[in-house]
């Protein structure tokens, strides 16, 4: 995938210093973008003012230094993981840590100070004597580059997630688009298990069990990794666990009780990842609960016809307090004290990171085209329950794409 680096590389050349470092693990979303690679154990990327920058310590076997799509890019790499580097990273050189001596090294200075040095020798290759790092930068790193002679300072706007991963290119919709596909299979998992499950006692049982959250959230990872896709937890919660918007759930799930089902998987190859909210209730809604459920589809459906390039995200989020405000229920904006109602945001951003720029909130900026957004209001009580229901969607030059097909509605259906 190509990356446009040029709001970053502005900034470096404002900011006077010769480039960007990162030193993280491949779980660092930005340093998975930047580097087009990833990995269990710390590495470097550096990104070079000058894209056309080409140094010592190239992977090229004939020493040109270039192999791949990121100009300006370059990686330091353990030997282990030199290899399969040099095979999927689109980068400019990739250069192992042994190239600069990095076992003498340590056994002269230490593993902490061996490898700032290496670190350090590394950027002397590139002749990079200044760089900016983003603001989770390891402090230890930090200090001990600039004990080297480094120059380090702080990139504190958070470039490369605000400016550059928030525009999503089309290769990453598309892949957004396959985890939501997923993702939908999962909820239909769900919505099945609760739909055909006997009622005996008030408790949902299936196969003579009480259906519980556990059960349903096994069945959904199933159908999940049957899909490509993983996630460390996802919520299935009944009745008063719904009210608490994070509460995971837990136990029997009950007959005539609003149940929340919130999916936020990530595909284990590309790392995109795909949520959504479907409310569901087994029996006979009360008056009360079935008032709520329509009010969050209205505030639901009245913010996706407003997402569209040019809005605000607060805007959009000021969209979903009017309905519900107007339908008797407080919100955080009519009372930022309030345990019930409506006490979240109405979206945020989701690609690499399930929560990411931009947000959907009170202080959301300008929406684009190619920011990937959820539209998600709810209402909760837990003398009631909860009701939350999300899309995904794109925004687009003429309005937003939502990557939803699944439908909405409270009744659940085999």
């Amino acid at each position: 995938m190509d990356i446009d680096l040029s709001p970053l590389r502005s900034a470096l050349a404002d900011a006077s210093v010769d480039g960007y470092l990162i030193d993280a693990d491949g779980s660092d979303s930005d340093q998975r973008y930047v580097s087009d690679f990833t990995a269990p154990d710390p590495y470097q990327t550096l990104v070079t003012t000058a894209p056309t920058s080409q140094s010592g310590g190239s992977s090229d076997p004939n020493g040109s230094g270039e192999i791949g799509g990121r100009r300006g890019v370059h990686l330091l790499v353990s030997g282990l993981e030199y290899g399969r580097a040099r095979a999927d990273a689109t980068v400019d050189s990739i250069a192992r840590r042994a190239d600069f001596d990095y076992r003498d090294r340590v056994a002269e200075y230490g593993p902490q100070e061996g490898t700032v040095r290496t670190i350090a020798a590394f950027l002397e290759s590139h002749d990079v004597e200044s760089v900016a790092v983003p603001p989770s930068f390891p402090t230890g790193t930090a200090d001990g580059l600039r004990e080297q002679g480094i120059s380090v300072t702080v990139e504190s706007e958070g470039i490369v997630e605000t400016e550059i991963r928030a525009r999503k290119s089309e290769w990453e919709i598309e892949q957004i688009q396959s985890t939501q596909r997923a993702n939908e299979r999962a909820m239909a998992v769900a919505e099945e298990l609760i739909a055909t499950a006997d009622v005996e006692d008030g408790v949902l049982v299936y196969d003579d069990d009480p259906l519980t959250s556990e059960r349903v959230t096994t069945e959904i990872e199933i159908e999940l990794l049957r899909n490509g896709c993983a996630l460390d937890e996802t919520i299935v919660a009944c009745g008063a666990d719904g009210a608490d918007p994070h509460d995971r759930g837990s136990g029997a799930l009950e007959a005539d009780e609003l149940i929340v089902i919130d999916i936020f998987p990530r595909d284990k190859e590309t790392g995109y990842f795909g949520d959504m909210t479907r409310t569901f209730l087994r029996g006979v809604p009360s008056e009360e609960q079935r008032r709520r459920y329509d009010v969050t589809q209205r505030a639901y459906e009245a913010a996706l016809e407003a997402v569209e390039a040019g809005v605000t995200g607060a805007a959009v989020h000021d969209v979903a307090c009017d309905v519900i405000e107007d339908a008797g229920y407080e919100t955080l904006r009519s009372d930022p004290t309030t345990e019930t109602g409506y006490i979240h945001n109405t979206g945020h951003g989701v690609g690499l990171d399930i929560h990411e720029q931009p947000t959907v909130s009170p202080s959301g900026g300008e929406l684009e085209p190619g920011h990937v957004v959820s539209i998600e209001p709810g209402i909760y009580d837990p003398a009631v329950g909860g009701v939350r229901i999300e899309d995904l969607v794109v925004v687009t030059e003429d309005g937003h794409r939502n990557f939803n097909e699944y439908g909405v509605y409270l009744e659940p259906r085999a």
